[in-house]
């Protein structure tokens, strides 16, 4: 039988009200995890387009009618969830016949969020090898098979097609890059523009309490091949890279080998990584090493200034550690990018210390959320009775999950917390200016100059 052609729309869903540092507003990188699920495709009979609505946010209508896809797969996290939901609606009204295909982190936690009728199937877990069974049972006629990893919407409920086999990371087809080729001059962080995303490892072997991310892959971590990132990393066109690894610098032996691996090949790039602060204490030679190769900044989850908040977050680090490993990026040479969790326990007195402390160890750039309970989380579990913010099915309205609201009672009240949240982040709005205008720059093809 001949395979049916098979239209694919990927869609990277925007909020629907904008947040200065952490929203649409605060980077505007390229939607990987699509660009993965594409590249698992490319051997199929397929057409594949890619709507970012953070550049494209008025495009829905027009792309769903003039492209008129078999297919149309969202990703997002927690914070998407009703505008993803949104889409799908909007969606199925234009296209009753097109299949609707969720999925991405939110999924993976709270897959029964997208058990709604204008969704068919919800993919959980890494999606690659799901998704490309799902299209090719589509191009096969064949979609009543069950796929591993999946969700399907039949007419008796909702099916399980069972758990995945175990990640081969190195099977992985790199990303399909040219899925968003012309978006891509507009994808930042920062200065850092046009920046690409890429991952050379995949989980995260420490365990803290309000991460989920771990969970996500069932507390195992991935690496790949270095030869294989060498081959990626030589077709990216941009100069400067993230890399989305969870924790890349923990494997000192392998960073070693791969910051060789890029000089002797006349890679020239400038960097941006997540690194932990016991990690760079530990591998200051490893980071020395990434410097002189184009590691520019770090992203230092710091998360907390007491020790009891470090203890509660299972951070497994003393306040002395992190002021040394601020010290120890300091003289390195890297611009330090540090997240700070704003508890909403917090009193004044709190606020007031955390500034000091930004002040003190000299931050370049430090964010801030507001803990909040995260799906996957043991607090998310425990604290799923205190939710303050619902929506009118009694689930958490998932638009406050943007880390940049309260969900849970505080110790001030709302108001005076909010108050003082506000005025911390306006006490460093230098920085956060210049995320707001750049990103709208981006979104309304402008030129920017800083």
């Amino acid at each position: 039988m001949r395979a049916l052609f098979v239209r694919i729309l990927f869609i990277y869903p925007n909020l629907s009200h904008e947040l200065i540092g952490y929203g649409d507003l605060g980077a505007i990188a390229e939607p990987l995890a699509l660009e993965y699920l594409a590249a698992s495709c490319v051997d199929l009979a397929t057409e594949m387009e890619l709507l970012d609505l953070r550049l494209h946010p008025n495009e829905l209508n027009n792309r769903l009618t003039i492209f008129n896809p078999d297919v149309i797969a969202i990703t997002g996290y927690s914070m998407h969830v009703m505008r993803i939901q949104e889409i799908a609606q909007l969606s199925r009204q234009r296209l009753p016949s097109s299949k609707v295909v969720v999925g991405g982190h939110h999924a993976t936690l709270l897959a029964e969020d997208f058990k709604i009728p204008e969704i068919d199937f919800i993919v959980v877990g890494e999606g690659t090898a799901p998704f490309a069974k799902l299209i090719k049972l589509f191009s096969d006629e064949s979609e009543n098979s069950s796929v591993p990893g999946v969700w399907k919407n039949t007419h008796s409920g909702w099916e399980f097609g069972g758990d995945q086999s175990e990640l081969q990371l190195d099977q992985v087809a790199p990303p399909l890059r040219s899925l968003c080729i012309d978006d891509r001059s507009h994808y930042f962080i920062d200065w850092m523009k046009p920046i690409a995303l890429m991952r050379t490892t995949v989980g995260c072997p420490y365990r803290c309490t309000f991460c989920s991310l771990w969970k996500m892959m069932d507390g195992y971590y991935y690496k790949r091949e270095v030869d294989a990132v060498i081959t990626e990393l030589k077709e990216i066109k941009e100069p400067y890279v993230f890399l989305v690894d969870d924790e890349p610098f923990v494997n000192s032996k392998r960073m070693d080998v791969l910051a060789d691996s890029i000089r002797e090949s006349g890679i020239q790039k400038e960097y941006f990584s997540y690194c932990r602060i016991d990690t760079l204490l530990r591998n200051k030679s490893t980071l020395k090493k990434w410097v002189d190769i184009g590691l520019r900044r770090v992203f230092l989850g710091i998360e907390g200034i007491t020790e009891d908040e470090i203890e509660n977050y299972n951070k497994g680090l003393s306040i002395a550690q992190i002021e040394e490993g601020l010290k120890a990026a300091r003289e390195l040479g890297l611009k330090i990018f540090a997240s700070f969790i704003v508890n909403p326990n917090y009193s004044k007195a709190d606020f007031t210390r955390l500034s000091r402390f930004i002040e003190r160890n000299r931050i370049d750039y430090p964010s801030f959320t507001i803990l909040t309970p995260l799906p996957g989380t043991d607090d998310f579990i425990q604290q799923y009775d205190q939710i303050t913010a619902w929506q009118s099915n009694h689930r958490p309205d998932w638009s406050k999950w943007d880390l940049q609201h309260l969900v849970v009672p505080s110790n001030l009240s709302p108001r005076e917390f909010e108050k003082e949240y506000k005025n911390l982040r306006r006490n460093f709005r230098g920085a956060y200016e210049i995320h707001q205008r750049k990103a709208i720059a981006a979104r309304d093809d402008l030129t920017l100059t800083i």
